[in-house]
């Protein structure tokens, strides 16, 4: 774990920084005292610190009484850093060398809370199509590339997203059972790459990666999507070296 320099003049804003660095480079539940093992400050000032954050909304404490997570604020947050890149050329250039090797409308999206979060896309010129904003927000357990995200999560917070969020059902393709998206989820680990068929919305279907980074931690998905008249899922795995290319030189630009 990375090492702070502590300096008993350092402003509380820098402090509380750090702290929400810690957590984001960790991506798992941690408690103060955990937060406070890169920071080295006093134990009272670390749990006046955390405290401030949760009541600010900024950290979520998680049902132990004891971790956290980031909360509602930092999310958003989060989200306006990542819609603002909507503008990063570089990235945008993979997802147009993409859209030419596939043909069909392709996305890069990150996990927020949840749900998974479309931050930048190329649609198809087809006239068949499934139009989907920026911004826009659909359910993990139910698309591919939130199966893909669930795949790469931390286990302790897969373990709480199963065992406490509502798996609703939203084609009767749906997995709204724990232990069924559990296994899902193994196979998704295990092939490196998740399906959709037409889980999310009837006649739709989908493929998506993981972009991983150095350490292995999912940065997001990369997917593709199309109507099944068009892209059956073993067509859609036609698609997974184009995918595959594609998710690695946006890991790269990470």
């Amino acid at each position: 774990m990375q090492e702070f320099q502590d300096s008993p003049q350092a402003p509380p804003s820098l402090r509380n920084l750090q702290i929400l660095e810690v957590l984001a480079r960790e991506a798992r539940p941690m408690t103060a005292t955990e937060i406070n093992a890169a920071l080295g400050l006093p134990k009272p000032t670390i749990h006046r610190l955390v405290t401030n954050l949760e009541q600010e909304g900024y950290l979520s404490r998680q049902l132990d009484g004891r971790s956290y997570l980031p909360g509602y604020k930092l999310r958003q947050m989060m989200l306006g850093v990542m819609h603002s890149c909507q503008y990063d050329l570089p990235r945008h250039d993979v997802l147009i060398r993409l859209y030419a090797a596939v043909g069909e409308t392709c996305s890069i999206l990150i996990p927020e809370g949840n749900t998974l979060v479309y931050v930048d896309r190329i649609e198809t010129t087809w006239p068949l199509r499934l139009v989907i904003q920026l911004g826009t927000r659909v359910p993990l357990h139910a698309t591919a590339g939130g199966k893909v995200c669930l795949a790469y999560m931390h286990p302790s917070s897969l373990e709480h997203f199963l065992n406490h969020t509502k798996l609703d059902q939203h084609t009767p393709n749906t997995l709204i059972r724990a232990e069924s998206l559990r296994e899902e989820l193994v196979r998704i680990r295990k092939q490196g790459f998740a399906i959709d068929r037409e889980e999310y919305i009837p006649g739709i279907v989908g493929i998506a990666v993981p972009a991983l980074n150095a350490q292995g931690r999912v940065l997001g998905a990369v997917n593709c999507h199309a109507p099944i008249q068009r892209m059956s899922p073993d067509a859609a795995c036609t698609h997974l070296p184009a995918l595959q290319q594609a998710a690695q030189e946006l890991a790269a630009l990470a």
